[in-house]
Order: C-alpha cells, then structure tokens, then sequence
C-alpha cells in the first residue's frame, strides 16, 4: 500500500517539476514581444475566458487528481500543452486551431491492494508515464456576432491514439462535431463547450469511444487584470456498464491574472476541483496551474474576442 506521505511526496515532487518547467518558458520571445499597455491587458483578461479566439496562446496547465482506484490511493498529474492558433480565413471567417497534447503520470490507478499470496495474482503495474492521446478541435467562427450579442464557433474535433501506453489512451481514432457558444457583457462572459467522439477506428483488442464532453463556465473580470472563473469540464462515457457511473462531473473554480515578464504578456492561473460524481475508482478532488504564453499581435486582426480558460 502506498503511504500517504509518500503519495504526498510524489505530488510535491511532480509540481516542483511543473513550476521549474513554466519558469524556464516564462521568458520565450519576451524580447521579441510587443509592449503592452492597461487597455490591451483588459482586452487580453476577457480574451481569455472566451474558447473562440483572435489571440494566439500557449497554455501549459498542470492538473493533480487525487482518491483514483480500489484503494482510493491513486494519483494522477497531467500536462496539457495546449496551443490556440487563429487562423483568417476571409474577411467574415476565422478558423481557431485547438491541439491539446497530454502528458500524464499517473499511479495506482489500477492497484488492487492486499491480494492473498496463494491466489498467483500477476504482478501489479502500478505507475504508468508517458503521452496521453491528442485532441485537436477546428473551431469555424464568423468575424461578426451573432443575435443577442452572442459569438459562436463549430466544426469537426479529431482524437488521435498517441498514447503510448495501453492505460494511458484509448487505441482508436475518434471524431465527431464540437460546438462553442459565448456571451460577453462588461466584465461577465459565460458560455459552453462540447463535443461528441465516436471511433472510427480501433486498434485490436481495444474498445470503442463513444463519449460525450461538455464545458459550461461562467466568469468575472475585474479592473486589475484578476479572473475569476467557475465551471465543469464534465464528461460521458456511454459504454460504461450498468452499475458504473456514466458521468464524470467536476465543479471548477479558477482564479487568473494577467503579468508581464519583460514586454511578454503572460496568464497565471490556479485552481480547485471537486468531483461531484466520477465512474467508480475515479477522482474524488484535484488541484490545478496554469502558465498560458500569450501572443496578441500573431491573430487575425481584428477578431471576435476570444481565448482560453483550460
């Protein structure tokens, strides 16, 4: 069984990692970047609470999940390397190019503790690192709003199978629509995403996806640059047996703030999750950071406000 203190170790260890490496990214192209003032700092602060965006970002957010498997002992961290690319199509449209490549560690997941000697249980693999699969959403927004005030964004979202262990991805090639609906009056924004993947292809011995993720996020900027955010990244998978939950449901809650290193304007943000309903074994509550690059002057110019809160 894995002690508490060293479960606590290993997650004091893993963020140590994490904060070295958003420290030694901290400083990419902050001579190059363009000086940016209060107004454009307002700007960037709503930008980023809108998944449509004109603003070219790089989010490296670090996720740990704590209460995972038969013994509710496990523990997973993952970093999600997250580049949004606006792309012009023409004058009336833009395309926004979400990627999120997930690097996980994860531990005791699997662990079934204290199985009798006499039983020949197969060694148990208890830790798992590696990559985690890649989705990539092509969001088409038009340049004007929509009714009421309203920006919007659809198109195709594609999971690739880069995991690079059976635990760690699901060995198919999923597709399927996503959708983005946000709303920005003052310092509010509120709106939602989703997506909906079925496979379209399966490696042997693997199971289908067939899963269904919705993001509903509610937020308020103040004058100062801060953010505060409060949302769900829930999930449904529809293949679960009976008698497993379907729904993961997490409740969100994210503080940000917009700085500066140098001339390069950067997002820190950190936050709380609680899961109010997850499969079995699943997470019970986690923690999160975020250091998000963020490049104003790359983006089809001028665009729908827009960015991200992952």
């Amino acid at each position: 069984m894995r002690h508490p203190e060293h479960l606590v170790k290993t997650s004091c260890s893993l963020s140590a990692i994490f904060a070295a490496l958003l420290l030694s990214i901290r400083a990419l192209s902050a001579a190059d970047a363009p000086p940016i003032q209060g107004d454009e700092e307002t700007k960037l602060a709503k930008q980023l609470v809108n998944p449509i965006s004109s603003l070219t970002s790089v989010p490296f957010q670090g996720n740990e999940d704590f209460g995972y498997g038969p013994s509710h002992n496990g523990y997973k961290f993952t970093l999600n390397i997250q580049p949004v690319i606006p792309i012009s199509l023409t004058k009336d449209w833009n395309l926004i190019l979400r990627t999120i490549v997930p690097v996980v560690s994860q531990h005791d997941l699997f662990y079934v503790e204290n199985v009798p000697k006499r039983l020949n249980f197969p060694a148990q693999n208890r830790s798992q690192d590696g990559l985690s699969d890649t989705l990539q959403s092509f969001f088409f927004s038009p340049e004007a709003q929509g009714p009421f005030g309203i920006n919007c964004g659809i198109g195709p979202a594609l999971l690739y199978p880069t995991g690079t262990h059976p635990f760690l991805g699901t060995g198919t090639f999923s597709m399927g629509p996503t959708v983005v609906i946000v709303k920005q009056a003052g310092g509010f924004t509120a709106g939602g995403l989703m997506n909906q993947l079925w496979s379209v292809a399966i490696e042997e011995d693997r199971k289908s996806v067939n899963q269904l993720y919705l993001q509903p996020f509610v937020a308020y900027t103040l004058r100062t640059h801060t953010t505060f955010i409060l949302s769900s990244e829930t999930t449904a998978n529809w293949n679960n047996p009976p008698g497993n939950a379907k729904w993961t449901i997490p409740l969100i809650f994210q503080i940000s703030q917009i700085l500066k290193i140098g001339n390069q304007p950067i997002n820190i943000q950190i936050g709380g999750k609680y899961y109010a309903d997850s499969p079995r074994y699943g997470p019970d509550w986690g923690v999160r950071f975020n250091l998000t690059l963020l490049y104003p002057k790359l983006g089809p110019q001028p665009g729908p406000i827009g960015g991200t809160i992952w």
